[in-house]
């Protein structure tokens, strides 16, 4: 990953330009910083969770989650962070890290604190599971984050639960998605990669077909990374997370932005799916909703 002189690329400036946000944008972008500052590692060193967007061997995007005990993830230096562990040897992910060296984005997300972190740069194997080498790190605010409380891992973190693989998602699935009130996706150019975060009321992600995904684009920071990602590479990662038992559904596929309307809408296509039984130990609670989740729109 190069690091660009300027906060943003052309995709994401091009986004900026057609919404009308450019001088906000230039703003908010002051906050993306080169170096992890005290205050991140400190919040880096208390999560049990980091979802991580890469891409595999054959160029597809995916986000995976990685948990731990709190330390698991921790700043080893203004450019380094150390991962324990990795990603499970099922995950579509496993190849490419293992390989390394590889572009990377992060997002640490704290739902008892609402709070979230994103990373971007390298990651190679280490000695203690992965080590990261940071470019661009800053945090994000708390909208459309839904606040959970953390109860005690269960089951230990074997993760020895039942993967599927497939190109449609089955109506259990569609089923799991249109419940679900956060995912994570991944996004990358040549500049880069980006791991982010959507949230909003269950119902938010609509289910077209086995093959077809769509959400509405929330106001958000103006940033318009992920948007102006896609607008340079279609191609993106999700990943849906069954907070109260661990299973995981991870989609990979094209995304392309439909800005005619009133609002913006993303549809993705997906093109394969894992399933992954337990394979995340943690164990939350029922969602507190954020107050900033917009009521739903239907017909996008």
């Amino acid at each position: 990953m190069k690091q660009d002189p300027e906060p943003y690329h052309r995709g994401s400036l091009a986004v900026q330009s057609r919404v009308g946000v450019r001088d906000q944008a230039a703003h908010v972008g002051r906050s993306i910083g080169q170096g992890i500052k005290p205050v991140a590692a400190a919040f880096l060193g208390l999560q049990p969770m980091l979802v991580l967007g890469a891409a595999d061997a054959a160029g597809r995007a995916w986000a995976s989650l990685l948990t731990g005990a709190p330390g698991f993830v921790r700043a080893t230096g203004a450019h380094s962070v150390s991962v324990a562990g990795g990603v499970h040897q099922s995950d579509p992910l496993a190849g490419a890290l293992a390989a390394g060296p590889l572009p990377v984005g992060t997002i640490a997300l704290d739902p008892r604190t609402r709070r979230r972190m994103r990373m971007g740069g390298t990651v190679r194997p280490s000695a203690r599971g992965l080590a990261i080498e940071a470019e661009r790190v800053f945090a994000n605010c708390p909208k459309y984050l839904q606040k959970r409380e953390l109860y005690a891992p269960d089951g230990g973190d074997d993760r020895t639960g039942a993967v599927r693989r497939g190109g449609r998602l089955t109506p259990g699935q569609e089923e799991f998605v249109r419940a679900a009130d956060t995912f994570f996706i991944a996004t990358g150019t040549p500049e880069g990669v980006d791991a982010s975060h959507r949230g909003g009321n269950p119902g938010f992600v609509q289910v077209t077909s086995p093959t077809t995904l769509s959400w509405q684009d929330y106001p958000g920071n103006a940033m318009f990374l992920t948007l102006g990602n896609l607008e340079t590479d279609p191609r993106a990662g999700l990943l849906f997370l069954d907070w109260s038992s661990g299973t995981t559904l991870q989609l990979t596929g094209t995304a392309r932005t439909d800005y005619s309307g009133s609002g913006r809408t993303v549809r993705f296509t997906v093109e394969q799916f894992v399933e992954t039984e337990g394979a995340s130990p943690l164990r939350w609670s029922a969602p507190e909703y954020s107050p900033a989740n917009p009521p739903l729109e239907q017909g996008v």
